[in-house]
């Protein structure tokens, strides 16, 4: 696990408001969609995976990670060797890679609110670190988790554990159906995007807390959490 942090320390309290919010990066921060296809298609013949066209990854858009490995015939053993070989080459794409609109407008509206924001993402953290640096939010984030494609939720128990949080001041914002078996497994709050990766249908099928169709609904949502 590797990890960036700011200097200013997390509040060792316990309470029931929100205090950490902690975000999924591709899909939900960055619109990598498109780049990462395009990555993979590239890497499909070298291993042995079916590519696949923007229509197909429609459809796609409504399966589990999983069954999206099952669909796409690659070899589970060489698996994290491509999420490694995808990792780097997307590293060369920093340039190109855009926040989703609105994004940073929300992001800086919650930190002056006083929120704690960082990122748990599967991405590697160069990568994360990179982008967040292109778009003027380096201060923005106080720490920068980079984890493995489906062990998201040891990362997030870990720091949990580390700095003593309770589980009921933290939500994590994702657009995956993985993101909110991590935070189900770690007993955090979910909201849930439809901008990124996994349809609306796919993702209300699996009970996030919350569901959101703009950024802008992020504070909306948070603002209604910390009045209950």
């Amino acid at each position: 696990m590797s990890e960036y942090r700011s200097d200013s320390p997390i509040p060792n309290c316990f309470c029931s408001m929100i205090e950490v919010i902690i975000f999924d990066f591709d899909g939900t921060l960055a619109d990598t969609i498109d780049i990462l296809l395009s990555i993979s298609n590239r890497l499909s013949a070298e291993f042995g995976f079916k590519s696949a066209t923007k229509e197909e990854l429609a459809q796609l858009s409504n399966l589990t990670s999983w069954q999206i490995l099952k669909y796409s015939g690659i070899s589970i053993f060489k698996f994290p060797l491509l999420i490694r070989k995808l990792k780097a080459e997307l590293r060369s794409e920093i340039p190109n890679i855009l926040l989703f609109p609105g994004i940073k407008e929300v992001l800086l509206e919650l930190k002056n609110s006083g929120f704690q924001l960082g990122i748990i993402t599967s991405n590697s953290r160069e990568n994360v670190l990179a982008s967040i640096e292109k778009n003027g939010l380096q201060h923005t984030f106080q720490f920068i988790y980079s984890g493995t494609t489906f062990g998201k939720h040891k990362v997030i128990n870990r720091w949990l554990k580390k700095h003593n949080i309770n589980s009921d001041r933290v939500v994590y914002v994702g657009d995956e159906i993985r993101d909110i078996e991590a935070a189900r497994k770690t007993r955090i709050k979910v909201i849930a995007v439809c901008w990124g990766f996994n349809s609306r249908s796919a993702l209300a099928a699996h009970n996030p807390d919350f569901l959101i169709e703009s950024p802008q609904e992020l504070i909306e949502v948070l603002s209604n959490l910390n009045e209950l």
